[in-house]
């Protein structure tokens, strides 16, 4: 029975890939950093220890992976995190170099195959090149994680990204993810939405897919999902409708070019407190009059998900 590593496993998409593994009859270990979100999070089978794998010297590392088989990469920051200036140093020490080490010591141990979650931010950087989103600390350190992961493979272990959009679903112990949409919509007479939209996934597709790579994946080949390409203005109104508020509260299509002043002060006051958001929060909004949409292309492995 095939073993497999999987770091972050109690956190939002290592708890699901961990439980996707195990009903594929995988052996599972996993590392993650303290507490437990909640008692009894996950099985009893799983190997689970608590703590900072990059506390660990080369040797407790290689030692920790050697009865593994393949890897999976479940942790870093996400460009929700608006760090001390620099944001380029923050997101490469938060993402590229522990990337870099553990791939390294990961192929040193004898595993085969080593799977990182990115983000579709890197893709659209490719895609959408006049954004110039490859010069934002946090998609450009994300393609950054992807070619060291790659290069540290070379030879002897295949590495594998995957290329994660908007993802929904929720967790034992743990704040949703979306308390930042829903909160401000709260009781709100008009609650106004970008125009363009985004792919989006549940976290159980996000689990799927990573197995999916663990077992047909390629050697320096990313992958992005999609279940639903879906509009802001549609995903609002999900937030509306859960709400109970679909008869009191209007969705109007927000103008960026009015609000651009708005965002680029956002930008201002963070500089000012000595904080640089991993994508400007101009850039950002800009983005989002964009439909973030995906489809396949000869550049990309696109899986379509269709139900979980």
């Amino acid at each position: 029975m095939s073993k497999v590593f999987v770091l972050g496993g109690t956190g939002f998409l290592g708890y699901y890939t961990v439980k996707e593994l195990l009903r594929r009859n995988y052996q599972v270990k996993t590392m993650a950093l303290p507490p437990m979100p909640s008692k009894d999070l996950l099985p009893e089978e799983v190997e689970c220890t608590l703590g900072n794998i990059f506390e660990l010297s080369d040797e407790q590392i290689v030692d920790l992976l050697t009865d593994c088989d393949s890897l999976i990469y479940a942790a870093g920051a996400d460009e929700r995190t608006v760090p001390k200036k620099p944001a380029m140093k923050f997101f490469y020490e938060a993402n590229v170099l522990p990337t870099q080490r553990l791939a390294r010591l990961a192929k040193k141990a004898g595993v085969g195959h080593f799977v990182v979650f990115s983000s579709y931010f890197a893709e659209f950087a490719q895609r959408l090149p006049q954004y110039h989103l490859e010069e934002q600390a946090y998609p450009c350190m994300r393609l950054l994680q992807e070619q060291v992961a790659f290069a540290e493979g070379e030879g002897k272990m295949k590495v594998s990204s995957l290329r994660l959009p908007y993802i929904f679903g929720t967790m034992p112990g743990r704040m949703p993810l979306w308390t930042a949409f829903v909160d401000p919509a709260r009781g709100q007479a008009v609650y106004p939405a970008p125009k363009g939209g985004t792919a989006a996934v549940t976290v159980e597709q996000v689990a799927e897919a990573a197995v999916g790579i663990l077992e047909h994946g390629e050697h320096r080949q990313t992958y992005s999902i999609c279940a639903k390409n879906l509009k802001f203005k549609e995903f609002y109104q999900l937030i509306i409708e859960a709400l109970g508020q679909e008869d009191t509260t209007r969705i109007p299509i927000s103008n960026y070019d009015e609000l651009k002043p708005y965002f680029e002060k956002l930008d201002q006051d963070a500089d000012q407190q000595g904080l640089e958001h991993g994508i400007h929060m101009a850039v950002s909004m800009k983005l989002q009059t964009e439909d973030l949409f995906l489809v396949s292309s000869r550049h990309n492995a696109s899986f379509r998900h269709q139900g979980t």
